[in-house]
């Protein structure tokens, strides 16, 4: 017996979709080549405008940085003129007459050194140069007492030859008298043959020129005399100017040796100031690095001294200082004031990269090459005085230089 089947009701089948007419090659192409370009070329063109842009920019972003307006660098710090102040003589240190860090005027002692050698060094200086000076003197007596001995002995010539010309006149007044005399006689001679003249009158005649020929002898003597006399007086003369000569070459040396002992004075008196370090200028000193009872040498570095004048030293990219010029403004910002805004103006700019005022300069020479950007040392005086003795060198500082083109 069979029983009977419930069969439950079935769902009707979905109809089938019409199917789409089938496309040839040509539709096909027309169909997926618009959305294949837009996949591929997107990229593609975003890349070749970003080669672009950074082609652009790597060929001209010295020049769009040179031409900034404002210039802008945090490489930059205050400066000041820092001296080392050190002993020029050996000596032993007395006295340190500052403190650490202590402001000081121009002219102030900082450090004292015992100056008992070298204020002996200074007497025995000053008395060379009494006795080079003495001695100078007396070579101006000896040469006035040596101008009267030549004048003796001009005096002297002068004498002989008025001597010379009396006998040479007294001789020449006797020749005429023994010419007169010997004539007498030869007449008296010739009348006394012929016995008219008496025997008395001849002895007379005779007698008168003996005696006039004796007075002759005289003359010529006395002549002589003078003449002689005149040689010696003119020999003496010409010896007095010789050692007058002498004298003043003497005097020459006496004078370089004077002028050698007033230098040896002079370094004396140098070196005995050097005992005082004083202070070069309005400032403030560093720390002590002597201490009294210290023996120090010539270049022991004693205390640093910091001069009050300040200025910032920026050091720019070469690429920004394309347009930056002499006497630019510029605006400060300290570190240690961050909210204040220092005025200033460029003063200087550095001759040379910092590079090559490096102990050790690059030399790119050698083959190994590398480009990097160089800094130039720009110099920027503050206009605020104010505040200017109020910073320290050594400050950080971000400096900003305003062009004018």
């Amino acid at each position: 017996m069979s029983s009977p089947v419930t069969s439950a009701p079935t769902a009707p089948f979905p109809a089938p979709k019409p199917a789409r007419p089938a496309q040839g090659p040509a539709g096909e192409g027309q169909s997926r080549t618009p959305s294949s370009w837009m996949k591929l070329g997107t990229p593609v063109l975003v890349f070749l405008l970003a080669i672009a842009v950074l082609g652009t920019i790597t060929r001209n972003w010295n020049a769009w940085e040179g031409g900034h307006v404002e210039q802008v660098t945090d490489d930059a710090y205050v400066r000041g003129d820092l001296t080392p102040l050190s002993t020029k003589v050996a000596g032993i240190v007395s006295a340190v007459a500052v403190s650490d860090y202590q402001q000081v005027h121009k002219g102030d002692l900082l450090v004292q050194l015992e100056d008992n050698d070298y204020k002996a060094q200074v007497s025995q200086a000053s008395a060379a140069v009494e006795a080079a000076k003495a001695a100078v003197e007396n070579n101006h007596r000896q040469r006035e007492l040596q101008e009267a001995r030549i004048q003796r002995a001009l005096a002297g010539i002068d004498q002989a030859q008025a001597q010379i010309k009396a006998a040479e006149a007294g001789k020449e007044a006797v020749q005429a008298d023994v010419v007169r005399a010997r004539s007498e006689r030869t007449r008296q001679e010739g009348l006394y043959q012929t016995r008219s003249s008496t025997q008395q009158k001849l002895e007379a005649a005779v007698a008168d020129e003996e005696r006039l020929s004796a007075q002759l002898a005289s003359r010529e003597a006395d002549l002589a005399q003078a003449r002689t006399l005149l040689r010696s007086n003119e020999l003496a003369a010409e010896a007095e100017r010789r050692q007058n000569i002498v004298l003043q070459s003497q005097e020459n040396q006496l004078i370089a040796d004077e002028h050698a002992k007033q230098a040896n004075l002079i370094v004396a008196q140098v070196n005995l100031g050097y005992t005082r370090i004083s202070a070069p200028a309005d400032g403030t000193v560093g720390e002590r690095q002597v201490r009294p009872g210290q023996l120090v040498s010539p270049g022991t570095q004693v205390i640093p001294f910091v001069e009050r004048s300040r200025w910032v030293q920026a050091n720019y990219k070469e690429t920004q200082l394309t347009n930056v010029r002499v006497g630019d403004s510029a605006e400060i910002r300290i570190d240690k004031y961050p909210d204040t805004i220092i005025h200033g103006h460029v003063i200087e700019i550095s001759p040379a990269s910092g590079s090559q005022f490096a102990l050790l300069p690059p030399d790119n020479a050698t083959g190994n090459f590398t480009k990097i950007v160089q800094r130039i040392p720009v110099k920027i005086a503050l206009d605020d005085s104010d505040l200017v003795h109020s910073l320290q060198p050594g400050l950080s500082v971000t400096a900003t230089v305003r062009t004018k083109n």
